[in-house]
């Protein structure tokens, strides 16, 4: 039989993680991306997964190592990686906008994009590796007062609430990034195909920006 406390924790832990994955800086940067850099459906679904995993899963080991240590430490320590998360947005997204300015600039001279830009800074791969290590230090804390809520219950339990958790926060957010990189297609080609890499890292930075205001 499904204790009351379980079946609250279960509820709280899919709630919590779907409703968090509502603030843009869980969707927008993918769909900005995977129009800059021409991602399929299927791409931008797996960039978002492992993405959304490394989140939840720092989450998760912030919570279990809060069980051991002290929670009120571990949550201190998240809300401080939460507010770094928010810099690091903005930096990454200023970064690759300053990438894509250049980029565009070497399309306008040699009417292409110049070799240098695309084969020493392998923007693709080095934009996933960032966006991971970006996801990573950003713990949504909220996940720790639900595992020490569910302690209690047993290492079985325990584990059911972790994986519903980063099942509800991985499936929101690529609920969100598909239709939001469906619309993004819709943006003029030629004119996105030049500058689309400088505007996906403005408004990356202007979410970090929003995001860190707002207090999300």
């Amino acid at each position: 039989m499904i204790s009351g406390l379980f079946a609250t924790l279960v509820a709280a832990a899919v709630t919590i993680g779907s409703l968090h994955s509502l603030a843009p800086d869980h969707w927008v940067p993918f769909a900005a991306l995977a129009r800059a850099q021409h991602w399929s459906a299927g791409r931008t679904a797996r960039v978002t997964f492992l993405c959304g995993f490394g989140h939840v899963t720092v989450s998760v080991l912030l919570g279990l190592l809060g069980l051991v240590f002290g929670r009120q430490m571990f949550e201190s320590f998240g809300r401080r990686m939460e507010s770094a998360a928010g810099v690091l947005l903005i930096a990454f997204g200023f970064v690759y906008a300053v990438w894509g300015l250049r980029r565009a600039a070497g399309r306008h001279v040699h009417g292409h994009a110049h070799a240098h830009y695309d084969h020493v800074h392998q923007p693709d791969s080095m934009t996933v590796g960032g966006l991971f290590l970006l996801f990573c230090a950003d713990p949504c804390v909220a996940v720790v007062p639900i595992l020490f809520a569910a302690a209690p219950l047993g290492a079985a339990q325990t584990a059911v609430l972790v994986v519903l958790y980063e099942l509800a926060t991985i499936a929101t957010m690529i609920a969100l990034v598909l239709p939001a990189r469906a619309g993004a297609h819709l943006l003029p080609g030629a004119w996105f195909a030049r500058y689309g890499d400088a505007t996906a890292g403005g408004l990356i930075a202007l979410t970090g920006l929003v995001v860190g205001a707002l207090g999300w």
